[in-house]
């Protein structure tokens, strides 16, 4: 599918998937739905990567946990649980063997965020990054 083909297919749309996303020195990879430190894989579960994967999307900007239960859990209640503290200490451990558990914060305010510059993206069709 082209670029035009896509514009027309998706009129309003501007930007499309990336296949990859940067998370400070992590690759995020959605095809293998894990991320990578250099040519060593990580080996994230599904939503430990689906909120880094969410956090990625804009770095160093707070996410609640509202937010985040909505946009990777995709529940809009109050659940009794504490899945998302349990899925960022995951995420923290696994990325502790690679020296990098203080890449995903706990915002004082509450919430989460990426400790991470954002990076250029080459996904915008009308090549603004």
């Amino acid at each position: 599918m082209t670029i035009s083909a896509v514009s027309n297919e998706f009129p309003e749309s501007d930007t499309l998937i990336p296949r990859f996303r940067e998370a400070g020195d992590v690759t995020l990879d959605l095809f293998h739905r894990d991320g990578r430190v250099d040519d060593r894989w990580i080996g994230f579960h599904p939503r430990e990567f689906e909120l880094l994967w969410r956090l990625a999307e804009q770095p160093g900007e707070r996410m609640t946990r509202k937010q985040l239960l909505a946009d990777v859990w995709r529940i809009h209640f109050e659940p009794e649980t504490n899945s998302v503290a349990v899925h960022v200490a995951r995420v923290r451990s696994k990325l502790e063997a690679f020296g990098l558990s203080g890449l995903l914060e706990t915002h004082p305010d509450g919430g989460y965020l990426l400790k991470a510059s954002p990076g250029p993206s080459s996904y915008r069709l009308d090549g603004r990054s």
